[in-house]
């Protein structure tokens, strides 16, 4: 804002204050007066009194009567250039302001206080080994004193059975899965702690368009505390779609969410859980996806059962496939030197999984598993729902056109 005085908006501070020329009233100059007038004015010519009965008024009553009204014309010269300046700047303006700077520092404190509620409540996750392609992060949200843990499916689905939580207080701790949902992209881990903050889950039927929000979670898996984001609910009831999964009943937000705030909590003004951060859209600005925690509390017993399409007892092989057809992209063929007209191609693997131990590589084609032909990605899930961890099994893959045989001995989760 200027503060030179013939030019800037007016202000408390500054001496003088310009007016529009059509706010002026007649005969007002352009700046207000800078100085009072002088105590005393010239003495008018006294009329003619030929009868001789009025007395004389005294030059001195004369000059003060001139020094008010000058004073009151002045005054209200000045008023009238104060008004036609907030006149100019709008009488919503300087309640914006006033009303600007009250809502920021009121929502700077609810925001320290939202934290305060949820924060301690807010876990960091990784999983798999520090060496691992499948390691990952993400965050999740603690709903029992005794360490039972919300999180989504696909940050723990390739966990190759290694789970780590990072509390609030910077301490960690193991955890296992108790039960998890792929379709619905919800788990539920048992950390070894007690004596935990756990969230309070609101409601998300309740929320409005408009309502404030905040998300909370391990953000890039930077470390450290959770980074904080702040948003609003942008639509509620949202359905998505990836071809591999569809979810439902999904609050959107404007709050960013980036990788690893993965299963990590969409809290509202009150410091309540109302969703568990699952998506966001690629090349899309300020598009987040949370799942409503109403939805989310309706799977719980079953979750608590053990119940889920991720087994937490069940064989792994510790490795990442696509199927190898004709639609398999050039690119990738001649990349790995697949030669194969189907088979599941190995495109990630655990360095710690059996699949490594058993000496099977990226770019491998699996064709056979105990002598049954692999034509497809889903047949290496066929092949391992019927084992069990610990079960030696026999894999033939094509490595860059040759066959090879390797004995392995699969994993748990």
């Amino acid at each position: 804002m200027a503060t030179d005085p013939g030019t800037g908006p007016w202000t408390p501070w500054a001496g003088r204050a310009p007016v529009a020329p059509s706010q002026r009233p007649p005969g007002v100059g352009e700046a207000p007066p800078t100085a009072w007038p002088a105590p005393k004015l010239a003495e008018p010519p006294a009329p003619p009194d030929p009868e001789g009965s009025r007395p004389r008024r005294s030059p001195a009553l004369v000059g003060f009567v001139a020094f008010l009204v000058g004073s009151l014309v002045v005054g209200a010269a000045f008023a009238t250039y104060a008004l036609g300046d907030r006149r100019d700047r709008g009488p919503e303006r300087v309640a914006d302001r006033t009303s600007s700077a009250r809502v920021d520092t009121v929502t700077s404190l609810e925001i320290r206080k939202i934290l305060d509620i949820a924060q301690p409540s807010v876990v960091s996750i990784t999983t798999g080994s520090a060496n691992s392609i499948f390691g990952g992060a993400g965050s999740g949200v603690v709903i029992s004193e005794d360490g039972l843990i919300l999180t989504n499916a696909h940050v723990i689905e390739s966990s190759g059975g290694k789970i780590s939580i990072r509390f609030n207080d910077g301490t960690e701790a193991p955890a296992t899965i108790v039960g998890a949902s792929k379709e619905d992209d919800i788990a539920l881990l048992q950390a070894r702690r007690n004596g935990l903050t756990p969230a309070t889950l609101g409601s998300s039927a309740n929320l409005r368009v408009g309502d404030d929000v905040v998300a909370i979670g391990n953000a890039l898996a930077l470390g450290g505390d959770p980074s904080v984001t702040r948003g609003i609910v942008s639509a509620k009831d949202r359905s998505i779609n990836d071809g591999s999964i569809a979810l439902d009943h999904l609050i959107q937000t404007d709050a960013a969410i980036n990788p690893g705030n993965s299963g990590g909590p969409l809290v509202n003004a009150a410091g309540e859980v109302v969703g568990i951060n699952t998506a966001i859209i690629d090349g899309a600005q300020n598009v987040g996806f949370s799942l409503a925690i109403d939805q989310v509390e309706e799977l719980l017993p079953d979750l608590k059962a053990g119940k889920g399409d991720i087994n937490p007892n069940a064989a792994v092989l510790g490795v990442e496939t696509i199927t190898v057809d004709a639609k398999l992209d050039d690119t990738i063929r001649s990349d790995y030197g697949v030669t194969a007209t189907s088979g599941a191609l190995i495109t990630r693997l655990d360095a710690d999984s059996a699949a490594a131990d058993g000496g099977l590589e990226v770019g491998d084609v699996l064709v056979e598993i105990d002598g049954d032909p692999i034509a497809t990605n889903d047949d290496v899930g066929d092949a391992m729902a019927a084992h069990a961890p610990g079960d030696q099994v026999s894999i033939t893959v094509e490595r860059r056109g040759r066959r090879r045989n390797f004995d392995v001995t699969l994993g748990p989760r």
